[in-house]
């Protein structure tokens, strides 16, 4: 059995994203900004949206924090987003949930550009994921194919069985393994609260995806030999703690473990209790997409330009054969940057 180590995925991540941030500056570029808008004062959302801050620190991103009163008005929200999808400075922007009861917080997201939308909830870039395009890719699910790459967990011909219908981890999941790329190529069920025999299907998955937020609910008697376990639910269950309670997932962990191929951990302790170890990882991952995408839409724009050809995999070959400083454009509306931005409690 091998645990699916997202914390020392993310100090991997993190460390790359760095490197390629600081070749980016010694070639001219400006590092990428991001910005998080938080309305009032969740206790829970401070914290989150600071990990996303100091984590831009780390890897040498711009970051911007925009905190407004509760008491805003939704007109006044929207007028925030259409400021910063008009701001050629900010590369990409979240707007932090939960909002306030008297916002809509579907209008607010329809209204953020989806060139800067990286959250990816934007029905554009769902779309795009979809088709396998370039685009934004909800922080989880592609936390979780990075995670399965990076481990080279095959999936090819795999049945996979993902358990909740999201739409920021269930359904983008669900046809993110089923694409014709690696990870992927497998063959996808998507369960939820209305399947029937659930545990009956679940025994058939190669590979089992768990979304749903019930503790415990996978069993070691759903699990069969082997089988790859990616646990993404996370409850809160009263406990006699000090706390007062204790983090739970999805899985049962201490008996699916010994019949698992791969499994991820129970949970990781990172800047608060309640982040389990995919969830530090998918942190880390997000800025690299934006590396990544900003590498191809470049090497595009020069090829168009008849500039001399060059392998866009690499950010440093890139930066290095490009002619003078990308144009707002490509800084404002093409870099495209996944970061981080909802935590498990959220996407349940």
């Amino acid at each position: 059995m091998v645990v699916l180590d997202g914390k020392k995925t993310s100090n991997d991540i993190k460390n790359e994203i760095a490197e390629e941030v600081k070749s980016l500056k010694k070639n001219g570029y400006r590092a990428p900004h991001l910005a998080a808008v938080i309305v009032g004062n969740d206790g829970a959302s401070l914290t989150y949206v600071g990990s996303k801050v100091r984590a831009c620190e780390r890897i040498g991103f711009e970051s911007t924090l925009i905190s407004l009163e509760d008491s805003i008005s939704e007109t006044e929200l929207l007028d925030k987003v259409n400021d910063l999808n008009n701001d050629d400075k900010i590369d990409g922007y979240i707007v932090q949930l939960p909002l306030p009861k008297h916002i809509d917080s579907q209008k607010i997201l329809m209204a953020v550009d989806p060139s800067k939308d990286v959250d990816g909830f934007h029905p554009t870039n769902f779309g795009r994921m979809a088709l396998n395009l370039p685009t934004y890719i909800s922080a989880t699910p592609h936390g979780i194919m990075e995670l399965l790459k990076r481990y080279d967990v095959p999936t090819e011909g795999k049945h996979t069985v993902v358990i909740g219908r999201s739409d920021i981890v269930g359904k983008p999941i669900s046809i993110l393994m089923g694409l014709k790329t690696k990870p992927g190529n497998s063959t996808v069920t998507l369960a939820h609260s209305r399947t029937k025999n659930i545990s009956d299907l679940v025994q058939e998955a190669d590979i089992i995806i768990s979304a749903l937020g019930v503790p415990n609910f996978v069993k070691a008697e759903m699990v069969k030999d082997g089988a790859v376990v990616i646990d993404v639910g996370i409850t809160r269950v009263k406990d006699d703690s000090e706390k007062g309670y204790k983090i739970v997932g999805d899985v049962d962990y201490e008996n699916v473990a010994n019949k698992s191929s791969f499994i991820t951990p129970v949970r990781w302790s990172w800047a608060n209790d309640h982040c389990y170890a995919i969830d530090q990882y998918t942190q880390s991952l997000s800025p690299k997409n934006k590396l990544d995408y900003f590498s191809k839409i470049l090497f595009k724009s020069l090829k168009d330009l008849n500039s001399n050809a060059f392998p866009h995999g690499s950010l440093k070959n890139i930066v290095a054969c490009s002619p003078g400083r990308p144009s707002n454009l490509i800084y404002g509306s093409i870099i495209k940057f996944i970061f981080f931005s909802i935590s498990f409690f959220e996407k349940l």
